[in-house]
């Protein structure tokens, strides 16, 4: 939000410089993020002084340039070569220096330089009106009166209007301060505190009057809920034409730019006052009745930015009897607007219900400043005293008179709300005791009425404009901005407390596991739970029914909660692939949302993506392509480390996978792992292979056991036996496995898959396995004996059960 300085002392008289002032309303909440400098004439005039020419002779070398010398107030006078007809020597005229910086119409700088034209030395530059900004001709030079002293600064003779503005980063919750009138009333509150008295200097309309009763308005408001107040007068014989210098420059100099005198003079009291107002053109308002209601779903509307808009039920709009004429509180329509042929106008000042503004605001992607106040709930006690404000100035800037009475639709008062503040729990917040009379005094300045007064407290009376203030904290903290925060004595001593917890935690597990897999080469992503509808289209598993949308989305592409985190992990995958980061390890903590038939339902989840090569390449190590049994063994790992061993692995039936399997115990999966479809990876621009795994992190943690379990590490030796096996193509590696710890439950204690053949020299249908057996007793060290009758049975229940044979 932008606040002019010179603006802010019409409403209070300040001789602080700006610095001083920006600092003070910091201290008070309203961050100044940063002070420039306007000025209505770019560069000021700075260098440019008044000449007298003393001589002007034609151009040796050019038809349509003169040669002039002319006194500028230095020691000698200066040649200056100058192409104007107009050019003539006794004239007063307006000189650029040399170094003085000027502008072009689209605002580029260029610098009078000393140079040569034709081969004649040229000192200067005799400046027209379009080029010092002060015009629009370019005709000739500017002629300046005789009377004018030699020398003298053009920046003195002409009114430019120099300014210092505040940005101010401004909090939601700080609807009051929308406005100059707004700033200033907490600046008198920061002035006081600081024992310099001053006072509010309120606009005056007590010259508002009814000139004639010639033009009257119908209001009809459909639900006062959506419209608590609205009120309209209507002004007769205007002339809509460019607004005055003064007007302007205010509107300028916080970023808008002037449009006509009406338009302007609503701006300048939504910025002054922070009421929004809006002018209708009386002449195109279809018998003379102003409705507020809403429409019919679908309703087309093209509103002041030519843009034809589809109404929802619930915009809330201004209509006539042929149809809407404006969104209410967010932008007016292309076809009520008032333009240089307008002559009489209905001029509208309402508070509309801040949710309903919202909503219609996010629903159209608009936001105005109009829509960021009424969003954020105005003063509607001022509704009418801003209207009466606006009438007058526009009879000021465009003539006219006052062709009705003011309508005033406000069927419930607003009321102020009382709140008792306890002096201990002031105390008690703040951490330092406040004399009462100090908190009285910051009270006063702030507007808030003290009701009843006690040995433990008062009584407060909160005016209805501090819609941010309803309870006891709320005034507590008034007190201790106003009063100053650097005012506040700290303590050296640091106070902390430790609570009791369980040792199976959530986040506990998660620091667990993340830092495996950070040792793991892993980096950690958090991405965004709001996502698009549409990737819930791209797998059979995901409904769109299921999804939860917003009610207001910022965007369609953050318009609903994500139902998988696997389109999360591509976004990040693709957006690492597009800046050239394409060997990837990724995992996420998250959350999934699905809005069920049985009601709402959100899961957490453990992800793991992997795409790329395994390591970085170095002169010692090849590039090695990460695969699906190396992405295989970090997820088991992950949940050998839980101590979750007892799983089964069961085919997949999550169609965003080309292969893979899931862990299970009991009916509940735990983990889906597999290689993601390139049709998804389509999707997502992705050109190269992409594993996922998906870990149910709510059934995991039911299953993390509290007890822990050890074993004295045996001291006797392991034995290894590998077998070269021929099986059938449709034998899995799961099948040997189970098959050999059901025949030696005892003494095999490992078995691994180090060898996969498929190919010629082998009969049709078959593949070869190699794999390892180590067994281990750990009461003594085994003999030959032994280890030959265990491999002798595995080879004679493999090939009774799978067909297996040895190569």
């Amino acid at each position: 939000m932008r606040i002019s300085y010179n603006w802010l002392k019409q409403f209070i008289k300040l001789d602080w410089t700006p610095d001083e002032t920006a600092d003070l309303l910091t201290d008070l909440g309203l961050e100044v993020e940063g002070v420039d400098t306007f000025e209505s004439l770019k560069g000021g005039l700075k260098g440019i002084v008044v000449g007298h020419v003393l001589t002007c002779e034609q151009h040796p070398n050019a038809d349509r340039l003169r040669i002039t010398t002319v006194d500028i107030g230095t020691d000698a006078p200066v040649q200056i070569v100058c192409g104007a007809p107009n050019v003539a020597a006794g004239q007063k005229v307006p000189v650029a220096t040399i170094g003085t910086t000027l502008y072009d119409k689209e605002g580029k700088a260029f610098q009078i330089k000393k140079g040569k034209i034709r081969g004649e030395e040229s000192f200067g530059m005799i400046c027209a009106e379009d080029e010092l900004g002060l015009g629009e001709s370019h005709d000739g030079i500017m002629v300046l009166s005789e009377d004018l002293k030699v020398g003298a600064l053009a920046s003195e003779l002409f009114d430019i209007e120099t300014d210092n503005i505040f940005e101010i980063g401004l909090t939601p919750n700080r609807a009051d301060a929308m406005s100059h009138w707004g700033v200033a009333r907490d600046l008198r509150a920061g002035l006081n505190q600081k024992n310099v008295n001053t006072e509010l200097i309120t606009p005056s309309v007590s010259n508002f009057r009814v000139d004639k009763r010639t033009l009257k308005m119908d209001i009809d408001v459909v639900d006062s809920k959506l419209v608590p107040r609205y009120c309209g007068v209507t002004i007769s014989g205007i002339t809509v034409k460019p607004s005055p210098k003064w007007l302007q420059n205010r509107l300028k100099a916080i970023g808008i730019t002037p449009k006509n005198n009406v338009v302007d003079v609503t701006n300048y009291v939504l910025h002054e006052l922070g009421q929004p107002l809006h002018a209708f053109d009386a002449g195109k308002i279809r018998g003379n009745k102003v409705s507020v209601k809403t429409l019919k779903a679908g309703t087309k509307f093209v509103t002041l930015d030519e843009v034809e808009r589809t109404l929802h039920e619930e915009d809330l709009m201004i209509c006539d009897e042929n149809g809407p004429m404006c969104i209410a509180g967010v932008l007016g329509g292309k076809n009520s607007g008032v333009n240089e042929d307008t002559a009489s106008i209905f001029l509208e000042s309402a508070y509309f219900n801040p949710v309903s503004i919202r909503k219609t605001a996010k629903r159209h992607g608009l936001n105005t400043d109009a829509s960021f106040r009424f969003e954020r709930g105005i003063d509607q006690t001022i509704t009418p005293y801003a209207l009466k404000r606006a009438a007058l100035l526009i009879q000021e800037t465009a003539g006219g008179e006052i062709t009705s009475d003011i309508i005033d639709f406000y069927p419930k008062k607003v009321e102020d709300h009382t709140v008792f503040l306890n002096f201990e729990n002031v105390k008690k917040i703040i951490g330092q005791e406040i004399p009462v009379d100090t908190i009285k005094k910051i009270l006063v300045s702030l507007d808030i009425k003290i009701n009843s007064m006690s040995e433990i407290g008062i009584g407060l009376v909160i005016p209805s404009y501090r819609v941010d203030v309803v309870r006891e904290i709320d005034v507590i903290e008034e007190i201790l901005r106003v009063y100053g925060y650097n005012n506040i004595s700290f303590t050296k001593k640091l106070n902390a407390s430790m609570s009791n917890a369980k040792r199976t935690e959530d986040y506990k597990l998660q620091n667990i596991i993340a830092n495996q897999l950070v040792a793991l080469g892993f980096n950690e992503m958090m991405a965004n739970s709001l996502t698009t509808p549409d990737y819930s289209k791209l797998s059979d598993n995901l409904k769109e029914e299921f999804n939860v949308t917003m009610l207001n989305p910022l965007s369609n592409d953050l318009s609903a909660m994500r139902q998988s985190l696997l389109f999360s992990a591509l976004e990040a995958v693709s957006f690492n692939i597009n800046r050239r980061r394409a060997d990837l390890k990724l995992f996420e903590f998250g959350k999934s949302y699905h809005k069920l038939p049985s009601g709402y339902d959100e899961n957490k989840h453990l992800t793991l993506t992997v795409t790329g090569n395994r390591l970085s390449e170095t002169w010692t190590q090849p590039q090695k392509a990460s695969d699906f049994f190396m992405f295989k063994g970090v997820t088991a790992t992950i949940l050998e480390r839980l101590g979750i061993t007892k799983m089964k692995t069961q085919p997949l039936a999550n169609d965003v996978f080309a292969e893979g399997f899931a862990y299970t115990i009991g009916k509940e999966t735990i983990a889906e792992i597999g290689t993601i479809k390139k049709s998804i990876l389509k999707e997502f621009d992705i050109k190269q292979e992409v594993f996922f795994a998906d870990f149910n992190w709510g059934a995991i943690t039911k299953l993390v056991s509290t007890k822990i379990k050890y074993a004295e590490i045996s001291k006797f030796p392991e034995v290894r036996r590998d077998l070269a096996l021929l099986v059938d193509t449709a034998t899995s590696f799961e099948d040997i496995y189970a098959i050999a710890r059901q025949t030696e439950k005892s003494l095999l204690k490992d078995i691994n898959l180090f060898d996969v053949y498929e190919g010629k020299n082998l009969p049709e249908g078959k593949k070869s396995y190699a794999i390892s057996f180590v067994l281990r007793d750990n009461n003594k060290t085994l003999t030959d004996k032994q280890v030959d009758t265990v491999m002798n049975k595995i080879k004679t229940n493999l090939e009774k059960n799978v067909s297996a044979q040895l190569r």
